[in-house]
């Protein structure tokens, strides 16, 4: 494929057509990456991994069964 730079206020850029944006999940926000062979422009993928904040809380909220415990510290109290 080949495109024109476009004048874009005082930047330059390129229109991509919709079937590519459409086909490669591309929205707001893009990803550029410098190769030695050029340019890479992807689709800005979230992240789903938690922050550590986010991991604590999420684990202070959940309920945890511990039942299995009592049977093994039981288990070590008998000799």
């Amino acid at each position: 494929m080949e495109f024109k730079l476009i004048n874009i206020g005082n930047s330059k850029g390129i229109r991509l057509p919709k079937r590519l944006i459409q086909k490669y999940h591309l929205h707001e926000k893009l990803k550029l990456e410098e190769k030695k062979e050029g340019i890479l422009i992807k689709a800005d993928i979230p992240d789903d991994k938690l922050s550590w904040d986010e991991t604590y809380i999420e684990m202070a909220e959940e309920k945890e069964d511990w039942s299995d415990f009592d049977i093994l510290a039981a288990d070590g109290l008998e000799q």
